[in-house]
């Protein structure tokens, strides 16, 4: 039978934490669900870690060739899936064992919603916590899916977070030709906004996830790059759409980036000394 919900986890060079990840998603208290992991050729171990999974009947293994950035793995994943909905699953990050059941019971109580999204919690490399909630920007329960995609502009930043805190329609994503890499700094954001304006959304104000804060090399020059890449997004979807946002609202998103992107490199610098 086909799965309600389909856990899709694009791997590259995640040896250390690829299996941490694996098992937050099979210790779900929500069951109807498979899990794809695709190997991105990665150069470590990240192929051997996903064959001590080859066994689990909910688990399938696939591969991936070099190059196409993460759009190719993101899509190869995806295009696989099955299930009704779908959730993207970063090979360092986790879920918490409700994570699927609370998101699920949300689209079966609004059947106008096309996107779940939770806040997540921050770690370092080690685990510790860095954040122990974020996202969001204030949105909770049912919101319409301009209204949400107007909020990540103004906020200059990521509110619907990274991948393993939503779960969408599958066929919403398809709609939209699968993952958003025009910029590829907001792959996820991108994708997330063009779902999210085909319905509704629906806010957990909660962590259920983990994102694992990476600790390296995070130049100003990096920061400048990102930066510009939001802004390029403010721009195309405003120019898709003039009646969703107003030049202001580009105007204060393209700040709020900058201010945003500076701010995460400080952050990144402070676990980096923490780190070594």
């Amino acid at each position: 039978m086909t799965p309600r919900v389909s856990v899709v986890v694009p791997a590259y060079n995640n040896a250390d934490y690829l299996a941490e990840t694996i098992d937050s998603i099979l210790n779900q208290t929500f069951e109807d669900f498979e899990l794809i992991i695709a190997d991105h050729s990665s150069t470590d171990g990240t192929m051997a870690v996903m064959q001590r999974y080859a066994d689990d009947p909910r688990v399938q293994l696939l591969t991936t060739e070099a190059g196409g950035g993460a759009k190719r793995n993101w899509d190869r994943v995806s295009k696989a899936a099955t299930g009704e909905l779908l959730k993207l699953v970063c090979g360092d990050d986790t879920i918490y064992p409700t994570c699927l059941a609370e998101q699920v019971a949300a689209f079966d109580a609004h059947p106008s919603v096309v996107l779940v999204a939770a806040q997540r919690k921050l770690v370092d490399a080690t685990g510790r916590t860095v954040l122990s909630a974020r996202g969001l920007a204030g949105l909770k329960g049912l919101v319409s899916g301009r209204d949400a995609a107007r909020r990540t502009v103004t906020a200059g930043a990521n509110i619907f977070g990274e991948p393993g805190c939503v779960l969408m329609k599958r066929s919403a994503l398809e709609s939209i030709g699968w993952w958003d890499d025009t910029n590829p700094y907001v792959i996820d954001e991108a994708t997330y906004t063009g779902v999210a304006l085909q319905g509704d959304v629906y806010a957990i104000a909660k962590p259920l996830a983990s994102f694992r804060v990476n600790a390296g090399q995070w130049s100003v020059r990096l920061a400048k790059q990102q930066a510009g890449q939001v802004a390029a997004f403010h721009r195309a979807l405003r120019e898709s759409d003039p009646t969703l946002l107003s030049a202001m609202d580009v105007r204060i998103g393209d700040a709020r980036a900058l201010a945003t992107s500076f701010m995460r490199r400080a952050v990144y610098m402070v676990l980096r000394r923490r780190m070594g």
